[in-house]
């Protein structure tokens, strides 16, 4: 008989799924690429999608995500959405924020 799968269990294997918006490359914006592709690598490849957006080339996804400071990083997935702002110098500090010391 097969087992059905519940929330829990979709939520476990979710895709960790962030988007960075930054503003050009000045050195914030710099600073938190490289932070969370810091964070980022510390999961496999396949775990994960980062999307990097500047806010100058793409003022519609921002005006979207509701974005009006940069750096901000938002967690898609898993859920709940999470929004943080700033370089995200920690990576300890943004796993926990976002919630993802589990993933």
């Amino acid at each position: 008989m097969k087992k059905n799968k519940g929330p829990a269990d979709t939520y476990k294997k979710a895709k960790l799924v962030l988007r960075l918006y930054v503003s050009g490359m000045s050195p914030k914006s710099m600073e938190a690429i490289e932070n969370i592709r810091t964070l980022c690598s510390s999961y496999p490849e396949e775990k994960y999608n980062l999307e990097i957006i500047d806010i100058y080339q793409h003022p519609e996804m921002a005006s979207i995500d509701h974005i009006i400071f940069s750096p901000s990083l938002i967690k898609l997935l898993p859920l709940p959405k999470k929004v943080l702002i700033g370089t995200t110098y920690n990576t300890d500090r943004v796993k926990s924020i976002l919630g993802l010391t589990t993933f």
